[in-house]
Order: C-alpha cells, then structure tokens, then sequence
C-alpha cells in the first residue's frame, strides 16, 4: 500500500511540475528534501498503514488526530512557541480523550494498531513542521517532487526486503478493488498532498495540523456506512475531548495572534 501511494505520487508530481513555472532550488535543498520523504513522510504512511492493518479506521483516526497537539508541543519545546494556561490545559484533554480508547472485537491486535498510529501522528507533525520552514526558501511542486521521490526510493528498498503482496493485481479483475485503489492514489494521496503545501504557506503548522479532526467525522460516516466498525460511547467520549482540546488550543492561539 506505502510503495503504490508513494510511487505513483511521486510520479504524478514530475509529470505535474512539467506544466508548472521552474522554480528555484539548490541541490542541498533537493537532498534534504529527498531525505525528508524517505524518512518523515514514508515514515508516516508505513507506520499508518500498518497500524490500520491491526485497528479499526475510527480507532486509527482518533489516534492519528492527536497531530495538532504534537506540533505544538514541539513548537514549544524546538522552536521556543509560548505555552500558556489554556493551551496546557487544551493538551492534557486531548491526551485524555486519547487514552481513554479500548481494544475493539473487531481489530486483530486494537493495540499494537493504536501505537503504530500513534507514532506515526508523531512522524507527520515532524514532517509538518519541517515541510513549513523548508517552504518559505522553495517552491510547492518542487517540495512534492522531492520528498515523494524520496518515499518512493524507501518505499521500494523495503518492499525488496519484504516482498511485493498485492493480490489485487492477480486476481480476477473486478471494478470495485480497482477503482478504490485509484480512489486512495488519486484522491487521498496526490490531490490531498499537493494542496498541503499551499495550507503550510499561508497557515500555521498547528492550524493546519487541526484540519485533520475531519479525519474522524468522514472515518466515522464512513466506517459505519460500510460495516467496518461498531460506534462506542467510549469513541464518543474520546472524539469529543479531542475536539475540544484542539479548541482551546486554537482560542488560545487565535487571542496571541
């Protein structure tokens, strides 16, 4: 799943940034971004996608929701960001409503899954934050040529090492396993990803980071629609004090600014 997502976007990019104005990079900016993919973003989705493997998709998306809360922290411990009462405070319920998710029937190990989705929330506000400064020296397309170059490269290392299993490509051809892949490569991969950078432009890495809470209402919706998950009061209880620690984060940040 990472090698196709990965391989196929960085592809979509180079033929992207062929209509594209040429913009301006040196080649220390293109290894550090080449490094960047191959070790942050291939990082994120290896680690996401191995988790989702163990959880269920509303499980894996509260966990991978606690980014915003990531990014400030290390806002606040790299890049010296002020942390008061009510951005504290915003945290400790997010944290809270986190760790207050149970293992579910339906996972194969709910835990391991919830702890690979975990780090790898960790992984992409890493990626988020540096992907922000490195923006303001270079262009959009150019970041997203590199840093999927780069996750391409990991990505194909490992699968040599691991073996390439994707029976969608042996099997009898059906339309529905087809068009889902290319749903995921087209739609949450190379469209989602190309507009992040213009989000990291004009926008806090914290703001941006906070529009992941969607995550959790369409994998929700959707979980349910299709019969993959079973709604609890405990992933209610979770979802809501996410949300509201991520609310008073952003209060506390929209007051400073």
């Amino acid at each position: 799943g990472a090698t196709l997502r990965c391989t196929f976007a960085a592809a979509a990019f180079w033929v992207i940034g062929w209509f594209m104005p040429p913009e301006k990079s040196s080649a220390k900016d293109k290894w550090l971004l080449f490094l960047l993919g191959a070790l942050g973003l291939y990082g994120f989705m290896f680690l996401y996608l191995a988790g989702l493997s163990k959880t269920t998709p509303v499980s894996s998306s509260i966990f991978t929701s606690l980014q915003p809360i990531w990014v400030f922290l290390m806002m606040i411990f790299f890049y010296k960001e002020k942390a008061t009462t009510k951005k504290i405070i915003g945290i400790s319920i997010g944290l809270i409503g986190a760790l207050t998710q149970q293992s579910d029937d339906l996972a194969s190990d709910a835990f391991t899954g919830n702890m690979l989705c975990l780090l790898s929330s960790v992984v992409y506000a890493v990626y988020l934050i540096l992907s922000q400064r490195i923006l303001t020296a270079i262009g959009a397309i150019t970041m997203l040529r590199y840093t999927f170059s780069g996750a391409a490269v990991s990505a194909i290392i490992v699968t040599f090492i691991t073996g390439f299993d994707a029976p969608v490509f042996s099997m009898p051809f059906h339309w529905t396993p087809f068009l889902i892949l290319m749903f995921v490569l087209i739609f949450p991969t190379t469209i989602s990803y190309m507009l992040l950078p213009v989000g990291l432009k004009y926008l806090k890495t914290t703001v941006v980071a906070i529009y992941g809470y969607l995550i959790l209402i369409v994998a929700t919706i959707a979980s349910l629609a299709l019969g993959q998950d079973r709604f609890s009061w405990t992933q209610t209880f979770a979802i809501i004090f996410i949300c509201i620690g991520v609310y008073l984060v952003e209060v506390a940040e929209s007051k400073e600014r």
